[in-house]
């Protein structure tokens, strides 16, 4: 029997960082601001890029940050710090940061308006944002497998619109909007198409799945017999994704670069 080696989200996104990190371009005095930062690897990775500059990686989950901070220690990095906060609402410092970075960090703000003004007035005069969203659910394949293993014979509510979600800013129409109306100007969106990662096999692949908060929530609501219908639904989906090297799915993601007015 195959070892359950557990994927992580820096795991998934492995291809995805590749592609964010070439449109850095952070200088070794540039300050960073890191916005939903997770366990904090893109955070880490900037501040090596500023490396006499610093990174601040931000995230609302208190375990999140810990983890990102007992990494940076293992690490040895000491221009990197992590807070846990709201960036749409915390006070930075104004006009604190060269770069503000997202890794899909920015499609849950309540009011995107006012949360991107708020992080346009951390950044310099010139400075840059540059996020990586989701394009919609349709074109990503790892939604659509999941969300068709999970209807199998199921009625599962549907989530609220009023409640941003994972693809909230998947138009590029909205994502021009909203950043002009924060304050940003020459903006560009760059077509991403690279795999996500789910696990070494399809068991790893299982547990990672299971544990997105969609699919947990999803999966707790079924009765008993529909949970195991829809769990065999997902392991056959994800044996039809194991390709020898592991479990992939195709994914369409946006790469949103932006300068302050």
């Amino acid at each position: 029997m195959a070892t359950l080696a557990r994927v992580d989200y820096d795991s998934e996104l492995q291809r995805h960082n590749e592609v964010l990190h070439r449109a850095w371009d952070i200088r070794p005095r540039d300050h960073v601001l890191d916005v939903g930062c997770g366990a904090g690897q893109t955070t880490r990775d900037a501040a090596r890029l500023a490396e006499a500059g610093s990174a601040l990686g931000v995230d609302i989950s208190a375990s999140m940050i810990g983890r990102a901070q007992e990494l940076a220690e293992a690490e040895g990095l000491r221009n990197v710090a992590f807070v846990r906060a709201d960036a749409s609402v915390h006070q930075f410092q104004p006009e604190e940061f060269d770069l503000v970075n997202s890794r899909f960090g920015t499609m849950f703000f309540a009011d995107p308006v006012a949360a991107f003004a708020n992080l346009v007035r951390s950044l310099r005069h010139s400075g840059r944002l540059v996020m990586m969203v989701w394009q919609e659910a349709e074109r990503n394949e790892w939604e659509v497998s999941i969300q068709w293993a999970l209807a199998i014979d199921v009625a599962v509510p549907a989530a609220s619109p009023a409640v941003p979600d994972a693809f909230s800013l998947a138009n590029p129409s909205t994502i021009e909007r909203i950043l002009n109306a924060s304050g940003l100007a020459d903006i560009t969106l760059t077509d991403v198409r690279e795999p996500v990662y789910y696990g070494a096999h399809v068991a790893a692949a299982l547990d990672w799945v299971c544990r997105f908060s969609s699919t947990n929530e999803a999966l707790r609501q079924m009765a008993p017999a529909d949970r195991e219908r829809s769990l065999a639904a997902l392991r056959e989906t994800l044996m039809a994704h194991e390709t020898g090297r592991g479990v992939w799915f195709d994914s369409r993601a946006w790469l949103v670069a932006a300068r302050r007015r």
